[in-house]
Order: structure tokens, then sequence, then C-alpha cells
């Protein structure tokens, strides 16, 4: 059998292990070192160790700890709770302000974690009730949190960033400034549909001041100055150390996981259980995006020295599309392959095919790479395989139907469409700020 032809089969044999229950990181190791076998004998175990070796020298895949970590002891100690209280003391009042609520909440949670999943079902846990009381649709509370939830993938910094860059060999900082403008783009459509739909079709029940009830305007700008302030200092912080070429991203993943501890021992929930079990979620989490990073480095070697680069550019030399039709094609790829694989998956199958066909064809990398995260998020929200929605359905309580989960998201990808469509008709909007803002890493 050809090369080719098995570099071709690659991808219908990952799919029916994954079908078959196997973890996608154990599927593409397995798949890998089989089709190796075809090349290097009992040899591909040495092309595994080497990869493991890169893998694990890879300087910038050590701001993956870090940042997760920040994220578990933002949310175990209780500031996200307090986030959500000071926010609705002041948006609640607004149409659907619960949900206009819930969205901001989510979008700075977003910020502070970069963990796709784990912002939705924070967000999730604390919102859902509140918003079932005041009588707001189920469609729309699960679109809301869904929708929130994804904005993990492009809010800076995300975790889908950073492998972005190690994978495709670009700059963090460039790619975190240049994921600003369209991730206010996002955000601003999702609460402007809803605020939107709250003034067209308002929630049954009156909303009810019940965190700000009786309390002095002094009062509710102290709370917000406890429970808005620091972790926004702390983004920034984070962020702007970055930008600024001050601090690697590791360094400054470094100061935010530090910084969130030191916030965890000012608001008094920094103890034993907390730390244990923020430490444990991040070795889990941890553990799992490398293994990934393994297996997909795996599969894509093993697919490239079998010719599947050269059998990908004889497809696109077939159906001869211009470098804007192959960014849509390699688009398309990418949403599909949302739908069944992790994001880490996707990222390290698809970028060391697509890298050298966007250098081919001159396409902006940065720009694409935007483009890519919008696409990501597009496939994370889209029924029928949404993991957004098996995400929420562990939360979701038992009135909430899965036809109202999937119209509640439509909308939501509607605006994420669109921002694709400014995205492709007007690229500076992703280019502009990283060559205003980055100035070293």
């Amino acid at each position: 059998m050809e090369n080719e032809t098995l570099a071709i089969l690659m991808f219908p044999s990952v799919i029916v292990l994954l079908l078959l229950g196997a973890p996608v990181s154990f599927a593409l190791i397995a798949v890998g070192f089989a089709f190796g076998w075809t090349l290097y004998d009992f040899r591909v175990g040495i092309q595994l160790f080497n990869i493991i070796q890169t893998s694990g020298s890879q300087f910038l895949l050590t701001a993956v700890p870090p940042f997760i970590l920040m994220g578990c002891v933002l949310e175990r100690a209780g500031i996200a709770e307090r986030l959500f209280r000071v926010l609705q003391i002041w948006v609640g009042r607004f149409p659907n302000g619960l949900a206009l609520t819930t969205m901001v909440m989510a979008t700075m949670i977003a910020a502070t974690t970069g963990i796709v999943g784990a912002v939705e079902v924070m967000i999730g846990l604390m919102a859902v009730p509140a918003m079932q009381r005041m009588g707001y649709r189920n469609d729309l509370i699960a679109g809301t949190v869904c929708a929130g939830g994804s904005l993990g993938t492009m809010i800076p910094p995300s975790l889908v960033l950073i492998v972005y860059a190690s994978v495709a060999n670009q700059s963090v900082g460039k790619l975190f400034a240049a994921a600003i403008l369209p991730g206010v783009v996002m955000v601003g459509l999702f609460l402007l549909y809803i605020a939107v739909r709250g003034i067209l079709a308002p929630p049954s029940v009156p909303y009810r001041d019940t965190e700000g009830q009786g309390m002095s305007f002094g009062r509710k700008v102290r709370l917000t100055v406890i429970g808005l302030l620091p972790p926004t200092l702390l983004i920034v912080a984070v962020l702007g150390t970055i930008l600024a070429g001050i601090a690697t991203p590791t360094e400054a993943a470094a100061v935010g996981a530090l910084g969130a501890l030191l916030l965890a021992a000012v608001h008094r929930t920094l103890d034993g259980p907390m730390l244990r079990d923020a430490f444990l979620t991040t070795l889990r989490l941890t553990s799992m995006i490398l293994m990934i990073v393994v297996g997909g480095s795996m599969f894509s070697s093993i697919f490239r020295s079998l010719g599947g680069n050269d059998v990908v550019r004889g497809v696109i030399e077939v159906i001869q599309v211009d470098s804007f039709g192959l960014v849509l094609l390699l688009l398309g790829i990418v949403f599909v392959a949302g739908f069944i694989l992790e994001w880490v998956s996707v990222l390290l199958i698809c970028l060391p095919i697509f890298v050298p066909l966007l250098d081919l064809y001159g396409v902006d990398p940065i720009w694409f790479a935007m483009l890519t995260f919008v696409m990501l998020q597009t496939s994370y929200l889209t029924p029928p395989m949404a993991p957004s929605i098996f995400y929420f359905k562990g939360i979701a309580p038992s009135d909430m139907s899965t036809r109202q989960m999937y119209q509640g998201v439509l909308p939501f990808i509607l605006c994420q469409i669109l921002v694709m469509i400014l995205l492709l008709a007007v690229p500076s909007l992703a280019t502009w700020l990283p060559t205003v803002l980055v100035t070293g890493f």
C-alpha cells in the first residue's frame, strides 16, 4: 500500500478509536505508532521518545500549569462568586440584567482562567438557579451560559492561544494582542442580543435587587472595589507584562498564579483543602493537555513522514483555490474537526499541515490564527455535537431540555459568524493591535 494512502487512512482510524471510547491522546498515539511502524519498524519507539522529549522541553508550554493554577485558585477561593454578586448589583436592573451579569462575568472569568469548559461550569452553577427564579426562558439561560463558556477560547490569556503559538511558532504576545478586538466585538454582540431580547421579551418575574437592597451607594462602591478591582488588576498585570515585553508568558503566568494565591489569602480562603484541590486539578488538566500535545505531535509527524502534506497540497492544486479560498477551506476543516476533537487535538493535527500552505500562499499567520479561534469557538457551540451542550448538561436542571439548549445557542452562533465575516472583510481587526501594543515577546 502506498504511503500516501496510509496517510489518508490515519484520520478515519483516529475517528474509529474515538467512537470506541478511547481517550483522545491515546487514540492519536496509537494511530501514529501503528502507521509509523510501516516506516520505521521497531524504531518508531525512538520516534515517540524523541517527541516526548521535544514536547517536554518546549519552554512556552511551561506557561500552561501556572495559568491553570491561577484559574483554579480564583475559582475555589470564592472570588468568582464575589464577582457575580458585585456585577449583579450594578447590571441586574437592566433588561435581562442577570443574563448580562452572567455574560460579563464569563468574560472576566475567561480572562483569568483561559480554560474552555471550566468557565461554563463555574458560571452556570451560580447563574442558572438565579435566572430560573427570575422567570428567564430556559433557552436564553442555556445560550447565555454556553456562549459565555466558549469565551475561554478567545479571551486572552487563553490556553488555546498559548498552544497555538507553540505549534505554529508564533509570538504569544502578538496572539494575545490580536485577540483583544475580535473578543471585544464578540462580547459586545452577545450583550447586545441579550439586552434587545430583554426589551422585546422581558422575564416573567420583575427584577428584585436582592443583592443591593437597602445598601448605600458607598457600600456598593466598597464591595465593587473589593470584588471587582483585584481580579481586574491581576488580568491587567498578566496581559500587560506580556504585551509590553517585560515578562515572558511563563513569567507572567507565574506572577498570575502568585497573585491568585495572595488574593485567596486576603479573602481568608487559602487553606489546606483548597490548595490540595487546586493543585490536583492543575496537575490533572496539565497532564491531559501535555498528553494530547504528545499524541498530536506523534500523529502529525507520522502523517508528514508518510507524505500527507504532499497529498493535501495536491488536493489544493487540483481544486485550484486562491489564498482566500485556501483560508475558507482550512477553516472548514477546523470547523468539522472541532465537532469530534478537543481544541488541543485540532491545533496539533491541523497546524503542522496548515502552516506550510499558509506560508506558500502568503496568508498572514496572525489573521488566520484569529479566524481559527473564532471557528473553534463556533464549532464548540454548534449542534448536534456541541461540546458546550455536553458540559452544560452536567449542571443543567431537569426541566431544561436538549432542544431548548440547541435553540438557545443559535443566536450566539450567528453573532460568532458575524465576527468571522468582519475578520474576513477587515483583517486589520486582528492585525492592527499587535503592531501597536507588542514590544517584546
